[in-house]
C-alpha cells in the first residue's frame, strides 16, 4: 500500500526544470512522504497549439490530487496566448494569494532588517479578468471587473489568516479615491468585515502611497489585503526590498484545489546554468507541506534552508564577498541544505509549524436584494467629430423617453460646457438619461439605438444605466 500523499509538479521553462530537480530532492531527503504526478505546461503546450499554456487532460491531475507545486514558465511573445497562471487560478477558484515577506538579515542583506509581513491578494478579478477590446482607430479598453462576494471573500480570508497566525493588523490597499464604485466597494466591505474582528487593528492606504510606505517603512504593515493588479505590484516591491524576488514564495488557496509556487519568472537568460537559485520554489514548497499538515517535515526544511543561508552559502543573486562564505550554484546550494536536514539556525529564528492554516472556505454574508431601475443608457460612439457637432447630431435623436445630457471622451466631460483644450479621441460616451416622468423598458433603449443606426451614426459599445434602491450605480463624468 503506497501510503505517500499524490501531488502535482510540472518543471516549467527556463530555469524551472533546475529548481524543480532541487525542490524535489530535498523533499524526498527530508522525507516528505510525497508521490509525484509531472504534467508538461508552458512554452512546449502553447507550441503545440493550447493558447492557455496547458492540455486539457492535465486538469485532471490537478483536480484529483488537488495540490499543484509549478515552476515557473515562458509565455511566448504576441498576441493570443493567454496566462497560465491567471487561467489555472480562475478556473480551480484559487481566490487568495498568500505571499509571505521576511526580512533574514543579517544573513541576507535587505534594505529593512525588521520586515516581516504577508501580502493576502485577490486572485481572480480585476482588471486580470482579461477583457479587453480595441473599439475604434485609436481606442482600446480592459474592463475592470470586481463582485461583492469575490470582495468578501478575499477580505475574510485576510482576517481569518491575521487571527489564526497571531498577526495584530490588516492594512486595505485600494483606490478609492477615484474608482469609487468598484474600489470603493472593496473599501467599504473591508470596513464592515473589520467589525468582526474587533481584536485586530485596521487601515487604510491609497495604493500609491501606500505602495511608497510599503518601500521605505515595511515595518509598519503586517498583513495587507488588496485588489489582484495592485496585490501583484506590491508583492514584488515587497520582495525586492527584503532582498531578492528570488527568496520569495507563494500559495494560491482555494476551496478545492490550491497552487504553490516561486514568485519570479523562467528566466531563460540563466537556464541551463546550474546558477540559479531554488529559495523561492522551496519557500512554497514548505508553504504546500504545512497546508498538506505535514508540519514537522516543513519545519525541518525550512530551518535546514536558514541554516544554510546563515552559514553564508549562496547563490550568486544574495552573493556578497563580505558576508557570504561561498558562492555556489543551484546543484551546490541543494546538497547543502540537504546537509542541514535535522539542524536549526542560531542567528535567524527557527521555524515552527503546527495546525495554524487559515479555513479555505470562508463564510459570507447574505445581500439584501435591492430594487434595481433602469435609468438610461451610456452609448459609445466612433466618431471624429468635435463635441458640439456631434451633440447636436444626437440631440436631433432626442425622444420624448430620453435626453441627451452628457458627452464624454477618456472619462471627461466635454459637452455641455467642455473646454478646447481637453483632447478628444475618436471614442465618445454620449449619456442618455430617462425623463423624469419616464419609466423606460430595453424596449425603449432598442429604439433609440434603432434611431442612431438611423442616423449613420456608429455605435461600438453600451452599458445601461441602473439605480440601487434610488442611488446610481454609475459614476458621472469628469468635471460633471
Amino acid at each position: 500500500m503506497n501510503s505517500k500523499t499524490p501531488i502535482t509538479i510540472a518543471y516549467g521553462d527556463g530555469i524551472g526544470p533546475e529548481i524543480m530537480k532541487s525542490v524535489v530532492a530535498i523533499l524526498d531527503a527530508a522525507g516528505a512522504g510525497l508521490s509525484y504526478e509531472v504534467i508538461q505546461i508552458g512554452k512546449t503546450v502553447y507550441e503545440k497549439g493550447f493558447t492557455s499554456g496547458i492540455e486539457p487532460s492535465s486538469w485532471e491531475s490537478l483536480r484529483r490530487t488537488k495540490v499543484f507545486l509549478k515552476s515557473p514558465i515562458t509565455t511566448p511573445q504576441g498576441g493570443g496566448f493567454k496566462s497560465l497562471n491567471v487561467t489555472i487560478r480562475k478556473t480551480l477558484g484559487l481566490f487568495a494569494n498568500v505571499r509571505p515577506c521576511v526580512s533574514y538579515y543579517p544573513v541576507v542583506q535587505a534594505s529593512h532588517p525588521k520586515m516581516d509581513l504577508v501580502i493576502i491578494r485577490e486572485n481572480e478579478e480585476d482588471l486580470y479578468a482579461g477583457i479587453e477590446h480595441r473599439q475604434t482607430q485609436d481606442v482600446v479598453q480592459c474592463l475592470k471587473i470586481l463582485s461583492h462576494s469575490g470582495c468578501e471573500k478575499i477580505i475574510r480570508y485576510a482576517f481569518e489568516y491575521a487571527e489564526q497566525h497571531n498577526r495584530k493588523k490588516v492594512s486595505c490597499f485600494s483606490k478609492d479615491n477615484i474608482m469609487k464604485l468598484t474600489d470603493g466597494m472593496f473599501h467599504r466591505i473591508f470596513d464592515a468585515v473589520a467589525k468582526e474582528y474587533p481584536n485586530i487593528a485596521t487601515d487604510h492606504y491609497i495604493i500609491d502611497i501606500g505602495t511608497a510606505r510599503l518601500a521605505t517603512r515595511p515595518q509598519d504593515f503586517d498583513v495587507i489585503v488588496t485588489l489582484n493588479l495592485y496585490g501583484d505590484i506590491i508583492s514584488d516591491v515587497a520582495a525586492e526590498v527584503n532582498g531578492s524576488v528570488g527568496l520569495a514564495g507563494s500559495a494560491n488557496i482555494g476551496d478545492y484545489v490550491s497552487m504553490f509556487e516561486a514568485i519570479h519568472g523562467s528566466a531563460p537568460d540563466i537556464a541551463g546554468k546550474n546558477i540559479a537559485n531554488p529559495t523561492g520554489l522551496l519557500q512554497g514548497a514548505v508553504m504546500m507541506l504545512v497546508h498538506l499538515g505535514k508540519y514537522d517535515v516543513a519545519a525541518t526544511i525550512q530551518n535546514a534552508l536558514l541554516k544554510t543561508l546563515e552559514d553564508g552559502i549562496h547563490t550568486g543573486d544574495i552573493y556578497q564577498a563580505e558576508k557570504s562564505s561561498a558562492r555556489v550554484g543551484t546543484d551546490a546550494f541543494t546538497e547543502a541544505v540537504i546537509a542541514r536536514l535535522g539542524q536549526e539556525p542560531s542567528i535567524l529564528k527557527p521555524a515552527r509549524f503546527s495546525a495554524i492554516e487559515t479555513r479555505k472556505s470562508v463564510a459570507q454574508t447574505v445581500q439584501r436584494q435591492q430594487e434595481r431601475a433602469l435609468v438610461g443608457i451610456d452609448v459609445f460612439i466612433a466618431s471624429q467629430l468635435k463635441p458640439d457637432d456631434l451633440a447636436a447630431q444626437l440631440t436631433s435623436l432626442q425622444q420624448r423617453h430620453f435626453t441627451l445630457s452628457m458627452l464624454s471622451n477618456r472619462g471627461v466631460k466635454v459637452w455641455p460646457g467642455g473646454f478646447p483644450e481637453t483632447y478628444c479621441t475618436d471614442l465618445y460616451r454620449c449619456r442618455f438619461e430617462a425623463t423624469p416622468e419616464a419609466h423606460i423598458t430595453n424596449a425603449d433603449i432598442l429604439a433609440l439605438l434603432g434611431g442612431i443606426h438611423s442616423q449613420g451614426i456608429e455605435f461600438v459599445k453600451t452599458e445601461q444605466l441602473y439605480t440601487f434602491d434610488g442611488q446610481p450605480g454609475y459614476s458621472l463624468g469628469q468635471g460633471q
